[in-house]
């Protein structure tokens, strides 16, 4: 029962991931049928963000009150209900519409899931949990390829909904499964809310290395192609394949941290993936192309892997796991306030002082990240042991 109620978790990440690459994939086919700019695509992705952003505030009220595994499977019924109703949209306002209940089911079972692994799950089955959102954002781009060289676009979004919908019915009928944890923590987690989560010692910082760390990840991964074209002088075509580096460099980095995370632990994860990132950061201000710059993303993606789920994981043993709940709602939050609004940012700027600010930009908020991340770490374990000296 242990072993298949995480598989199911494993399944519903892929699900979460499944969605996240689609919109980009099918876009250039999208605003076209549609009639509206390229650049509407920012507008159905600040939806989505936004409503992810509440959802994942409300999470913790949410799973305290419905339980872990009815958010899941009803957060999955819901993204599923939207990629539906994605393929049927014949109008840039109904695009709109349905990122709503997208963007809501999305945060709520990112929140509760990264929950409930941290509080149930040892650190390798956190970095394969990821792993498994990685092999989501892999396969959509495929789907859509499929759909937009047999038929329309509409096809894609309507293959990956019925995939989704699947899901949700295999989470329904395993509902039983989800008991064999009931015993542990997490029925035991405490309603601190927004304001009480931020009062905690260390909270601050963690949340701000968490940004921090997001947009270095969302700005890699959403400009790798524009930067190997920009930057680096690659043909349009081989840099928009080359920005799939990023991917497999990431999901290749959480699979293999599984079979390391529980030995070394959470903190040293967290700096060794920060130490290769550097080094592929580093790469980058080398002022030659080629395989160097093709090998950077590919370090910068490896290094990126661990430090998402131990940040995550960590959380319980840092701020108690009666606490957990809440913050990592407000985690999932902050990550997507920076993933949302400072990639942009970086576009902003990269057409004003050109893209090969990029690893500087990079540089900077990895930086603040490793700040952060130390000042939490070294702040609650200060906190564990005051109590003990006294």
């Amino acid at each position: 029962m242990y072993s298949l109620l995480l598989a199911l978790i494993y399944l519903a990440f892929i699900s979460l991931g499944l969605p996240d690459s689609l919109l980009g994939s099918g876009w250039p086919a999208m605003h076209e049928d549609l009639g509206v700019p390229v650049s509407y695509m920012g507008i159905v992705s600040m939806v989505i963000s936004a409503c992810t952003i509440v959802s994942s505030l409300c999470s913790d009220a949410l799973t305290r009150k419905l339980g872990t595994r009815t958010v899941t499977v009803v957060s999955v019924f819901l993204t599923a209900g939207a990629l539906l109703g994605f393929s049927f949209a014949n109008a840039f306002w109904m695009l709109i519409l349905i990122a709503i209940p997208y963007g809501l089911g999305a945060g709520a079972i990112d929140a509760a899931l990264n929950n409930y692994v941290a509080l149930h799950y040892k650190a390798k089955h956190m970095s394969w949990l990821h792993c498994f959102w990685g092999v989501g954002t892999i396969v959509s781009p495929f789907v859509m390829g499929y759909a937009l060289s047999h038929s329309v676009w509409n096809d894609g979004y309507r293959i990956v909904g019925w995939i989704q919908l699947g899901i949700a019915l295999l989470l329904l009928m395993t509902l039983p499964v989800w008991k064999v944890n009931k015993p542990l923590a997490e029925q035991k987690q405490a309603h601190v809310g927004l304001l009480g989560a931020l009062k905690i010692k260390g909270v601050p910082f963690l949340l701000i290395g968490f940004l921090a760390y997001c947009a270095a990840e969302a700005t890699a991964m959403g400009w790798a192609s524009t930067y190997f074209a920009e930057a680096k002088g690659v043909p349009a075509e081989q840099a928009a394949q080359l920005a799939s580096l990023f991917y497999i460099g990431i999901t290749v980095s959480r699979f293999v941290s599984g079979f390391v995370s529980d030995r070394l632990g959470d903190r040293r994860m967290i700096l060794i993936g920060a130490g290769i990132l550097l080094v592929g950061i580093v790469l980058l201000f080398v002022p030659v192309g080629g395989a160097l710059s093709i090998a950077a993303f590919v370090v910068i993606g490896f290094g990126c892997g661990p430090i998402y789920p131990c940040i995550i994981h960590s959380t319980p043993s840092n701020f108690g796991a009666e606490n957990s709940g809440a913050i990592i709602g407000i985690q999932m939050a902050s990550a997507y306030v920076g993933s949302t609004f400072f990639p942009p940012l970086f576009g902003l700027l990269g057409n004003a002082v050109g893209f090969e600010i990029m690893p500087v930009y990079l540089l900077v908020f990895v930086a603040l990240m490793l700040v952060m991340t130390e000042c939490t770490f070294r702040i609650t374990r200060r906190a564990r042991t005051l109590p003990a000296s006294e």
